[in-house]
């Protein structure tokens, strides 16, 4: 097998296993809690699997900070997720962030 060939395997088979990774990914769940009154679990896929609300949290004067606290929750979830699959990208390929 000649150099171009083998590089051409390698990369094939990189994409093999950055696809097998990401798809284990994206069942995965991730849990962010905020201020002992909002859990959110999300997927790896970016999917909002559950929203828990304590109930002492709900109160209509308070509605704003109920809404800013989901998104924190939410936002960090996003954030675990994104840093998984940034090192799933560069445990296989020696780099995180790649175009494809």
């Amino acid at each position: 097998m000649n150099p171009m060939q083998q590089m051409l395997a390698q990369a094939q088979r990189m994409q093999r296993e950055l696809k097998k990774a990401n798809e284990e990914l994206d069942k995965k769940e991730f849990t962010a809690s905020k201020s002992g009154m909002v859990t959110v679990t999300m997927t790896g896929n970016n999917k909002v699997a559950k929203i828990d609300i304590d109930k002492d949290a709900i109160d209509p004067d308070n509605a704003e900070m109920l809404s800013e606290t989901i998104a924190l929750a939410i936002n960090e979830c996003l954030e675990q997720i994104a840093a998984e699959r940034d090192a799933i990208e560069e445990r296989i390929t020696g780099k995180a962030n790649l175009p494809f």
